[in-house]
């Protein structure tokens, strides 16, 4: 596989999407099978982010236990629950972000455009899951908001291969995002 070359511009984050038990986990309550296919190249890339200073912010579902959400799509992620901690392979560390969030965008209700924006950055490469939900929506919203967009196709993943290519093509057609 090959390796993604992350630009060394200080103006970058790297955004590490719903990378919980309860998405990827086998037999976990929304299971994105590839999303263990995409575990090692995230760590890659969050081995290659730190190597260059360039921030890593977790963005993470963090559900009240009524979530209006839960009525779509079933109970997950709930705040405080195993479900809802980053996968053991990708912890983050204590100079790391941890951003909370509750629909489908980061940036939606979240103090990730004041992290971003306190930290002096102006793109974000984005990874995780689901490649046509949080990814998609995140990517759509750091668009409106003026950021530049990153994402290295390897590192993101979603429950179906025509979904992920869907998601892809609009992100690159509609909101300029750089695919690598």
């Amino acid at each position: 596989m090959k390796k993604v070359k992350q630009p060394d511009n200080e103006k970058y984050a790297l955004l590490v999407a719903d990378m919980l038990n309860d998405f990827v986990n086998k037999g976990a309550p929304l299971e994105v099978p590839a999303a263990r296919m995409i575990i090692d190249n995230i760590k890659r890339e969050i081995k290659e982010a730190r190597k260059k200073h360039i921030p890593v912010i977790y963005c993470c579902d963090a559900h009240k236990d009524t979530d209006p959400e839960f009525q779509l799509w079933p109970r997950h992620a709930v705040k405080g629950t195993k479900g809802a901690e980053v996968i053991r392979q990708l912890k983050p560390r204590k100079e790391d972000y941890v951003v909370g969030k509750t629909s489908y965008s980061c940036f939606y209700k979240t103090s990730l455009d004041k992290v971003l924006e306190k930290l002096g950055k102006t793109h974000v490469i984005i990874t995780g899951v689901v490649t046509n939900i949080c990814v998609l929506y995140t990517t759509a919203e750091a668009y409106m908001r003026g950021y530049k967009v990153v994402i290295p196709k390897n590192c993101v993943a979603a429950l179906t291969q025509s979904e992920h290519q869907f998601a892809l093509q609009q992100m690159k057609r509609v909101f300029h995002t750089e695919i690598i």
